[in-house]
């Protein structure tokens, strides 16, 4: 296959399987791979914006996989499934859906009895959900949006900014964005939360 993927500090790579299932053949380079994703991931978003979602919908498997699918069903042909091989990051792919269910049922009780701050659970979740790499690519871009699902359709608040840097090219946004997350690695969640809104 033509795809020679280069990899920045912090992105998971394809392995030669996962590559196969590019849907896009004329796609050879990173550039032109990141512009249909983010054509894709802008679709999901409207689709997002259009409709409202109960608590007990978003904080499930089906939700999960399903938004991975429509972020980039039209570029990769296992968008929404669970990844079928270990990775750099996250734990051993068979134990993805066990640490899933315990992930939405933890955050479901968060919400409940309002464990922490409404942005607090977001990223809490955010973060969790990165750890378990659920699929083969796009991990943190899908967690992201989740964060921003659960903060405006769950809590009624504006969506997170991000840093409003591009968090897929290196640079400075980036490598702050990925300090915040070694914080949290350590169960120290503000300095995430505090770039999320930045």
């Amino acid at each position: 296959m033509g795809l020679d993927l280069e990899y920045i500090n912090g992105q998971t790579p394809l392995d030669d399987d996962e590559k196969e299932g590019l849907l896009i053949p004329t796609v050879a380079t990173r550039e032109e791979l990141d512009e249909f994703e983010q054509q894709n991931i802008e679709e999901a978003l409207q689709w997002i914006l259009t409709r409202s979602f109960k608590t007990e919908t978003v904080l499930t498997e089906k939700f999960i996989c399903n938004l991975h699918r429509r972020m980039y069903g039209s570029v990769w042909s296992w968008a929404g499934k669970f990844r079928k091989t270990n990775k750099n990051l996250g734990i051993d792919k068979w134990q993805i859906p066990v640490a899933l269910k315990t992930l939405c049922d933890d955050s479901l009780f968060w919400v409940r009895n309002e464990t922490y701050s409404p942005e607090e659970i977001a990223i809490r979740f955010k973060h969790r959900i990165v750890s378990i790499h659920c699929f083969s690519n796009g991990n943190g871009r899908h967690s992201r949006l989740i964060a921003d699902i659960i903060i405006n359709k769950i809590y009624d608040l504006p969506m997170f900014s991000w840093g409003t840097g591009d968090l897929v090219y290196q640079g400075d946004t980036r490598s702050t964005y990925l300090k915040a997350v070694k914080e949290a690695d350590n169960d120290i969640f503000q300095p995430l939360i505090e770039f999320a809104r930045s």
